[in-house]
């Protein structure tokens, strides 16, 4: 058995599944807009952990979400899966956001697109084909109308993220399909995962940081 813990904080969805062998077993999460998941995580930990009955002594592993996305939302998840890694010692595996977003799309044939929601008119964004084979990396990208244009003129064009909204009121063209209302999941995390800790492709707990893709920027509170 390999039982994985997987924690996705790296939007507003804070989640946590627990899997076995890549099967998720138990998943919760919440998607607040208030983001919660300093006050919900660890509870929900707990939860999938009881709901299983399990304990933190039976996991073989820790998953965690690398982003990019939110920064705070990535640091409270990376701290808290190296924390617990180090305590249980026992392996650090990061997952790709958007490829576990990307891994919501189910269709036999086209592009997917994950896209996280940046600022202004820029998203997050990576490129897959219907296998969830990686076309194109992560890149922080300023939309228009001419954005993915070359896959937009040979095939379906899926996109899924909280990206998408701003995406449909700029690309109007036939072969685009946009899936809203989805975020990255700790569900999709379990496959990822468990392929990772098969080949033994973890983290070092010490020195791994998530990918914020950008530099973060305080902005100063308006008095």
């Amino acid at each position: 058995m390999a039982i994985i813990l997987s924690l996705e904080t790296s939007t507003t969805n804070c989640s946590v599944s627990l899997s076995n062998e890549g099967e998720t077993l138990v998943l919760k999460e919440d998607n607040n807009a208030n983001y919660s998941h300093a006050e919900s995580l660890h509870i929900f930990i707990n939860d999938v952990l009881k709901s299983a009955k399990l304990s933190l002594k039976d996991l073989d592993a820790i998953a965690v979400s690398k982003g990019p996305g939110s920064y705070t939302g990535l640091r409270i998840g990376v701290s808290a899966a190296k924390g617990l890694c180090y305590a249980l010692n026992i392996p650090l595996i990061s997952v790709s956001t958007l490829k576990a977003l990307a891994c919501q799309v189910n269709v036999s044939d086209g592009i997917i697109v994950p896209m996280l929601d940046a600022r202004r008119l820029e998203v997050y964004s990576a490129i897959y084909d219907a296998s969830f084979n990686e076309i194109r990396n992560v890149e922080a990208q300023i939309l228009d109308e001419n954005s993915f244009l070359e896959y937009l003129g040979k095939e379906t064009v899926y996109f899924i993220g909280n990206g998408v909204e701003k995406t449909k009121r700029l690309i109007a063209n036939p072969n685009a399909y946009f899936i809203e209302d989805k975020f990255p999941s700790s569900n999709e995390m379990s496959s990822l995962a468990f392929e990772k800790y098969k080949k033994s492709d973890i983290e070092d707990v010490a020195y791994f940081e998530p990918f914020y893709l950008k530099d973060f920027i305080a902005l100063k509170s308006k008095k």
